[in-house]
């Protein structure tokens, strides 16, 4: 079948999005949330409850990012419906009121006057009522690429270079001209590439985007808290065991994500939503992978696909994602852990355009209700991602 044929049966949201998960998200406003939103979701099956270490005294761009993440996250076509518990009234409903934009049913509830127990009883008798209206929901039949795919990789070695990562960018270059949304992002991981990055923009004017992002990541958060440079962390003691000697040689393989002819259109804040139509998209982000996946999810991606060399084990709690790895040790120790095996690869006896089209197969698998490794064995990691002390 031609790809532009190719169908999912997902659930096609009040927003017209397409999810291929169905959750009831308890979502914590702030962190002193987090044990009434996990109290409502131990009450109440069918909910999952997203605890987080922060929201509390934040102000300027990383309160504003914080709401991105939060009201983003809440609005994912992952989650059927929300429920909201914060500390007080006012920034509790700011999230509820940017989520109703969506359509989707929503609810908020504050600790503040009522204490925990009050509050818990109240949001877990509206978490069941949501769980009742949204259990039923039936998939329909929707385009393959209305399912929003982003990107990024983890503990990542020559293979991946070599052989995941490439075929991710096939996968891209198969998909995004269908009318698919990507997204790829760790800026910090680029470094050395920066130069290839920006010459695969749309534009000039995008280039010149890219950069000033790249640039003010450099300078900002690089250059301002290095010691003498970024060996503790970029390459990882990881990516060095798997023959990345420096993030030069990282970030070329990384970049083989985006595909040999693909162009990324824009440039994103992280967390931020794209609207300039279909394409790829570059999100300034951490190279962290729980970070990274958290802000793509809080975008609006529904899957994602994490291609590993030496093994991450990554996963979220409402995007599920897909593990690529090449590393024939590696899908040989940790097998539970990797969705897809492209190791044939560097054995020579797959090509990259067989593997992508290994990837397509999976990701329709996945958007049909495949778990995958990640949700098999339960992570969901959810890490928000803070710019600067709080006040």
């Amino acid at each position: 079948m031609n790809l532009s044929q190719r169908k999912i049966w997902g659930y096609r949201r009040e927003n017209g999005r397409v999810g291929v998960r169905n959750y009831v998200a308890i979502l914590p406003l702030d962190d002193i949330s987090n044990a009434a939103c996990e109290a409502v979701a131990s009450h109440i099956q069918g909910t999952i409850a997203l605890p987080h270490a922060y929201g509390r005294l934040q102000f300027g761009e990383d309160l504003d990012l914080h709401f991105r993440v939060m009201i983003g996250t809440g609005s994912n076509p992952n989650v059927a419906a929300c429920i909201v518990i914060g500390i007080e009234e006012h920034w509790t409903m700011k999230v509820v009121e940017g989520i109703a934009k969506t359509g989707k049913p929503v609810a908020g509830f504050w600790i503040e006057g009522s204490g925990d127990i009050a509050t818990v009883a109240a949001a877990s008798r509206k978490a069941k009522e949501f769980v009742h209206l949204t259990s039923g929901i039936l998939r329909t039949e929707c385009p393959l690429a209305d399912v929003w795919v982003a990107a990024k990789c983890g503990e990542s070695d020559t293979t991946t270079g070599l052989a995941s990562c490439p075929t991710v960018g096939n996968m891209y270059d198969k998909l995004i001209p269908l009318g698919l949304y990507g997204c790829f992002g760790e800026t910090s991981e680029l470094t050395g590439a920066e130069h290839l990055a920006a010459a695969r923009a749309a534009t000039p004017e995008i280039g010149e985007k890219f950069m000033k992002v790249f640039s003010a990541y450099q300078a900002e958060v690089i250059e301002a808290h290095k010691t003498s440079d970024l060996s503790d962390s970029q390459p990882t003691k990881g990516n060095i065991a798997g023959g990345l000697t420096t993030i030069e040689e990282k970030a070329l393989g990384n970049l083989e994500k985006i595909g040999k002819t693909t162009r990324f259109i824009d440039v994103l804040k992280p967390a931020e939503a794209p609207d300039n139509g279909p394409g790829l998209y570059f999100m300034d982000t951490s190279s962290a992978a729980a970070e990274c996946c958290t802000l793509q999810a809080a975008a609006g991606y529904v899957v994602h696909i994490f291609p590993t060399g030496q093994g991450n084990v990554i996963g979220n709690p409402i995007m599920p994602v897909i593990k690529v790895s090449g590393n024939p040790r590696t899908v040989r120790t940790m097998s539970e852990h990797i969705d897809l095996d492209v190791s044939g690869i560097v054995r020579r006896e797959m090509v990259l355009d067989e593997a992508g089209d290994k990837l397509i197969a999976m990701i329709e698998r996945t958007a049909n209700g495949r778990l995958t490794s990640a949700e098999a064995l339960g992570h969901r990691e959810f890490v928000m991602t803070k710019l600067y002390r709080s006040a």
